[in-house]
C-alpha cells in the first residue's frame, strides 16, 4: 500500500475508516479484545503508510499502545493524526511570508 500521494479528504475516510474497525472490539462481546491482538499492530503499520516521517512513526506507537491496552480503543487516533497533520500543522507553516 502506497499512500504518498492521497489526497488529504482521502486519508481522512480512511482513517475514519480505520477509527471504525478499531471500534468493532466494542460491538463484538468475546472477542473484541483477541480482535486488538491483530489490529494493534496492523492499525500502527497503516498508520507509517497514511503518514511518513517522524510524526507518522510517532503516530504508529501511538496507534499500537492505544488498540493493545483496553479500554482505550475509544481514542480516534487516525482522525486525530489527520487533524494535526492538515489542520493543527498547516496553520503554523502557512502564516510565512516569501519575497522574492
Amino acid at each position: 500500500m502506497n499512500f504518498n500521494n492521497t489526497n488529504k479528504y482521502t486519508k481522512l475516510f480512511l482513517g475514519l475508516i480505520f477509527d471504525a474497525l478499531g471500534y468493532v472490539s466494542f460491538i463484538i462481546p468475546g472477542i473484541g479484545e483477541f480482535a486488538d491482538i491483530v489490529w494493534a499492530p496492523a492499525s500502527a503499520w497503516l498508520m507509517t503508510k497514511l503518514y511518513k516521517g517522524r510524526t507518522g512513526r510517532i503516530a504508529a506507537v501511538f496507534s499500537f499502545i492505544e488498540e493493545a491496552l483496553p479500554g482505550f480503543d475509544i481514542i480516534p487516533s487516525f482522525t486525530l493524526m489527520w487533524i494535526y497533520t492538515y489542520v493543527y500543522s498547516n496553520k503554523s507553516g502557512k502564516n510565512t511570508v516569501t519575497t522574492r
